[in-house]
């Protein structure tokens, strides 16, 4: 909590004297970071952080908006934008003081990884392209970014790192829609909206597709699509124009996947590694805050998703928190 009242407070002196429609037809730098420490645990998906920028509208390569035309769901007519991600997932058992191996608890394991996305913005329908490369394993520095922290904060190490799943390239080509639906009082501009999703995701990360809906209540709705996260979950998006120098809502939002592979579950692809018994069904709550001001955004998302594999005890509980800045 004293961690978030700060970044808050940082935001809002940062902000507090600009100009939200200068912002409008500027990109979008943003930064997100998850991790369980938030809820007051620490297993399983234990930290993710992720760095983005999306351009500003029609500020997309050539032989991208070349290719815009032949993927499905994006409209002639869209508005485009070009995303660029880079990030790192980090996973544990529950148990981390003991260097034995856990076969019946999920495996440490690290995921770092760039991305390259087309985010086309028709009306009130949102839809995101993403291909998703990098690598599983020791490379992706799990272990130094997990213990480096702990040593940090004065925790003890988690010991079974040797036990990690191997290295190996990872990719995962991910689709979203969203669709946008406001109903919007004119004279205070307080609203409330409903946006449902359906995506999925086709790769040796993750294999799955998914459903949900997010209920917004609060002012200038129409800002963006919902608060970001790191994938797969419920999606937001870094997609952010300002109307008005500040604006708030809060959220609430619920969705399931149906999940045919989980590298971070079932283990390395050729089955020389620890793995579990994967759940085929995934459930996830969510609820928070976001607020603007001027060419900024705070997001803060409390996360209860069920469990992932046959032996986990209770649902996985954490925290995320994104910062946006247009420029």
């Amino acid at each position: 909590m004293v961690r978030f009242t700060f970044i808050a407070g940082f935001f809002i002196l940062f902000t507090a004297t600009v100009n939200a429609q200068q912002y409008r037809d500027q990109g979008t730098l943003g930064f997100l970071v998850e991790n369980d420490k938030f809820t007051g645990t620490d297993e399983h998906y234990t930290n993710g952080v992720e760095l983005t920028y999306l351009t500003a509208k029609d500020d997309v390569p050539q032989w991208l908006r070349s290719a815009a035309v032949y993927l499905p769901g994006v409209r002639e007519s869209a508005a485009l934008r070009t995303g660029y991600v880079l990030g790192q997932s980090i996973f544990t058992p529950g148990n981390t003081l003991t260097a034995a191996p856990l076969p019946d608890d999920r495996p440490y394991a690290g995921w770092l990884y760039g991305g390259l996305a087309l985010v086309a913005e028709d009306g009130g329908r949102l839809d995101t392209w993403e291909l998703q490369l990098g690598i599983v394993g020791p490379s992706a520095r799990g272990k130094e970014v997990q213990n480096s922290f702990h040593d940090l904060i004065g925790t003890d190490e988690a010991a079974g790192w040797d036990n990690q799943l191997h290295d190996e390239f990872g990719y995962a080509l991910i689709y979203e829609r969203k669709w946008r639906n406001l109903l919007e009082h004119q004279g205070t501009g307080l609203g409330v909206d409903v946006t449902p999703y359906v995506g999925g995701s086709l790769g040796n990360v993750g294999t799955y597709l998914e459903v949900g809906a997010t209920l917004r209540v609060g002012n200038d709705l129409p800002n963006d699509y919902g608060a970001p996260r790191i994938r797969p979950s419920l999606p937001g998006s870094n997609f952010f124009l300002p109307r008005d120098n500040f604006g708030w809502y809060l959220f609430a939002g619920a969705g399931g996947r149906a999940v045919a592979y989980n590298i971070f579950l079932d283990g390395n692809t050729d089955g020389d590694s620890l793995g579990v018994d994967r759940k085929p069904f995934v459930g996830e709550l969510q609820a928070g805050l976001v607020t603007s001001i001027g060419g900024a955004r705070l997001a803060y998302t409390y996360v209860l998703r069920t469990r992932e594999f046959d032996g986990q005890d209770k649902p996985d509980r954490f925290g995320s928190v994104g910062l946006s800045f247009k420029f």
